[in-house]
């Protein structure tokens, strides 16, 4: 008995607690990230991986990019082996000659967001990189969730096969649905207030096929 007692003494000792280093890895403070005044200041990336071959080179990733004002987003079909050159080309590329370059980008720890390569680039659009931590992902989380969207819509449409032929004849797959998907989004009221991201991006919401019916 007696030396299970000394083992839960030595255990709880409080002089032997502080004495002792520590083998974890310190959390360090949560850091408040500033809500932009203006749409594409602040941004959100991240990828959706493990999807089927679409597309005419066979992609199999997406590129998610969620402005954190408006939250619209913009989905990019990719591959999951892309570099960081890649990756910054397609940004380059389809992005930033409409939304301008951004001021703040916020991501995980992807290997194409820490490369020295990815850096030199962050350098020369004087743009700041804000990584989240494996210990606090929240500050990535608008991307995670509207990652938790797009597979949720790309898995429904892909429940139906993964191509279908419309009434004039074009096959589609995952990735020429992806503009559809963006427009539903950006006209679809946010909960968080209330408003389109169209309507908070571009101040008036985009013309729909069941608008010219009503």
């Amino acid at each position: 008995m007696w030396q299970k007692d000394v083992s839960e003494y030595c255990k709880t000792c409080d002089r032997c607690q502080k004495a002792n280093k520590s083998t974890g890895k310190r959390l360090g403070n949560m850091m408040k990230i500033q809500d932009p005044r203006r749409p594409w200041k602040i941004v959100h990336m991240d990828w959706v991986t493990g999807l089927p071959p679409g597309g005419d080179r066979s992609y199999n990733a997406c590129l998610v990019i969620v402005d954190r004002f408006s939250k619209t987003p913009i989905f990019l079909p990719c591959h999951k082996d892309d570099t960081a050159m890649d990756s910054a080309l397609l940004i380059w590329n389809k992005v930033i000659s409409w939304t301008g370059i951004f001021t703040n980008i916020i991501s995980d720890r992807d290997p194409r967001f820490t490369s020295a390569l990815w850096t030199n680039l962050h350098q020369l659009f004087w743009t700041k990189l804000l990584l989240s931590t494996a210990y606090h992902p929240q500050t990535d989380g608008l991307a995670e969730r509207m990652i938790q969207t797009l597979e949720d819509m790309v898995r429904r449409f892909c429940a139906y096969g993964l191509e279908f032929e419309d009434c004039a004849g074009f096959t589609h797959d995952w990735c020429t649905l992806l503009p559809a998907l963006e427009l539903a989004y950006k006209t679809s009221i946010h909960a968080s207030n209330n408003q389109t991201p169209a309507i908070l991006e571009k101040g008036w919401n985009p013309k729909l096929r069941q608008d010219y019916l009503m």
